[in-house]
């Protein structure tokens, strides 16, 4: 069964309806989001940026620079720690104080407390993977959701968390997919 169409007057109206309605919607729209956005341009940002880093492969060996440019490095991965534990990174020595630069660039997911690594920055890298820098000194002028470039500092020696009284070093981990890897062989390593 056929239905009458509506009258030319009767489409017209209602299409004219719809239209306003669809351009107030369009104002009206960004008068909501715009504060959000400008509340937290860095966490949409990040959000973005840790998106391209998805897209870009991880690590390979031999492929990131030492986080303490000119220290020897030695792999101390898997060794036996505390609480029976194994080491899931490298702890590589240097004076307190001495600046530690990021291996990597990415998104900065944390500037904090660890109860073990003490103070402790991590950034996602290229390939979401993550970049750990424990028993830090002190911290950089980096915040949650800070872009870092490689070779930017992110911290200073120190001996905190449960290093506290062991000469002062970073323990530099990286984590894939949630895994502790040995970050040994991805290190450039001084000739």
């Amino acid at each position: 069964m056929m239905l009458p169409s509506q009258p030319i007057e009767k489409r017209m109206f209602s299409t004219s309806v719809k239209v306003l309605i669809m351009m107030a919607c369009l104002f009206a729209i960004p008068l909501f989001i715009t504060p959000f956005f400008n509340k937290s341009p860095s966490i949409v940002m990040a959000m973005w940026q840790r998106v391209g880093l998805l897209q870009q492969e991880l690590p390979q060996e031999n492929s990131l620079p030492s986080p303490l440019a000119g220290q020897h490095l030695t792999d101390t991965w898997g060794g036996a720690r505390s609480e029976g534990r194994s080491h899931e990174g490298i702890d590589i020595f240097a004076p307190r104080g001495t600046p530690i630069a990021a291996t990597t660039q990415g998104v900065v997911s944390k500037v904090g407390d660890d109860r073990l690594g003490g103070r402790v920055v991590f950034i996602i890298g290229p390939g979401g993977a993550a970049h750990y820098y424990a028993h830090l000194e002190d911290y950089a002028d980096i915040s949650p959701n800070d872009w870092v470039n490689a070779g930017d500092i992110v911290g200073y020696v120190g001996d905190s968390g449960n290093a506290k009284g062991t000469p002062p070093h970073v323990h530099y981990g990286v984590y894939i997919n949630g895994n502790a890897v040995n970050p040994y062989p991805l290190l450039v390593k001084n000739k």
